[in-house]
């Protein structure tokens, strides 16, 4: 069964690894022997579906769900394996499109204003103030 991402992309289910483990959490007679957690497993350079561009686009939006280039994506939220099955792929084909969606933002960097430099100053002077009056009286002896 091919997922459908967009109009134009679709991957193929060759290229999506599937595994099934026991899920925690309640579960009756059934939380040890019934294997309903799904966890899909995504590797976006071995994919041929997607151009260089694309997984350029993919590794910079989605870096934080990304270890070595693969995604992976577990669902346990059902006890019933098919509903998770289908929850993951709707998740997963929702992570890609809103990855391949999002732009670019290059952040642009500018000096601090003298404005932003003297109120930054008066904030320390004014908090050094707070904490020095906060202390006891030092008598020194000589």
């Amino acid at each position: 069964m091919d997922l459908q991402i967009t109009k134009t992309l679709v991957i193929p289910s060759k290229e999506i690894k599937w595994r099934f483990s026991r899920s925690s959490g309640p579960g009756g007679q059934n939380v040890n022997k019934i294997e309903s957690r799904v966890e899909i497993i995504f590797n976006l350079e071995d994919s041929k579906v997607l151009n260089d561009y694309q997984k350029t686009i993919l590794k910079i939006n989605l870096k934080n769900k990304l270890v070595k280039n693969i995604l992976c994506l577990a669902v346990q939220k059902h006890r019933n394996q098919l509903l998770n099955k289908q929850l993951a792929l709707m998740k997963f084909s929702s992570i890609i499109k809103d990855g391949l969606n999002k732009p670019l933002k290059f952040r642009k960097y500018t000096k601090p204003t003298k404005a932003s430099k003297q109120k930054r100053v008066d904030f320390k002077k004014k908090r050094g103030e707070l904490k020095k009056s906060r202390q006891k009286e030092k008598i020194y002896q000589v």
